[in-house]
This record gives structure tokens, C-alpha cells and sequence, in this order.
């Protein structure tokens, strides 16, 4: 076992593969309703927060949060192995990495459900 089974999310390269594919269908899904409920409805306060205040969508938005913290972890992972040498570099790189991603996903939980 290497590093690398350590630090990425997945057992192996196919699961790195399918977190980035369907976290990328999520984004994709999400950006397309995003656009039409733009496109659709004249956006001002009120409209925004009817929207936020539905369950459904506080879990859509919830979880194109995950979904942009495991397809940035994944491509920051590979990025980093692929171009950081130093095995401490790259340790300290995928640290502030992970913490910079907690930070915002906790940061949006709170953003998301009023915490």
C-alpha cells in the first residue's frame, strides 16, 4: 500500500472515476435548473427565498455541495501526485486541501440549513 490508497477518496482509480462522473452529472443537473429557474421567474428576494425555503431543494443544493467537495478533492488529488514530487510537499498541498474543502462544506451547511 502506497500513499496513494491513503489519500484518495476512492479504493481504486474506478472509483475515483465514477465519484468525478457523477458528481459532474450533479454540478451539470444543478447549473441546468439554476438556469432555467433564472430564465423562468423574475428573481428578487422573495422568489430566491421560496425557493431555499423548500426541503427538496436545500438537499439538491446540499448535496451539488458534496458533490463540488469530491470532485475538487479528486482532481486536486490527482493534480498533486502527478506534479508534487516531494511526498512532504505533497502532504502538506492535499492537507490544506482537505481543510480548505471541510471548511467550506461545513461553511455551506450552515449557509444551506441556517445553522
Amino acid at each position: 500500500m502506497g500513499m496513494n490508497s491513503v489519500t484518495n477518496i476512492g479504493r481504486n482509480g474506478i472509483q475515483d472515476w465514477i465519484i468525478q462522473r457523477v458528481s459532474a452529472y450533479v454540478l451539470a443537473l444543478y447549473t441546468v435548473f439554476l438556469l432555467g429557474f433564472f430564465i423562468s421567474t423574475d428573481v428578487d428576494y422573495q422568489s430566491w427565498s421560496a425557493l431555499f425555503d423548500q426541503a427538496w431543494f436545500r438537499i439538491f443544493t446540499l448535496l451539488t455541495l458534496l458533490s463540488i467537495a469530491g470532485h475538487a478533492w479528486v482532481g486536486l488529488w490527482t493534480v498533486s501526485t502527478d506534479y508534487i514530487k516531494s511526498a512532504g510537499q505533497r502532504m502538506l498541498f492535499q492537507a490544506v486541501v482537505v481543510l480548505a474543502i471541510f471548511v467550506y462544506v461545513v461553511w455551506g451547511i450552515q449557509i444551506i440549513w441556517g445553522l
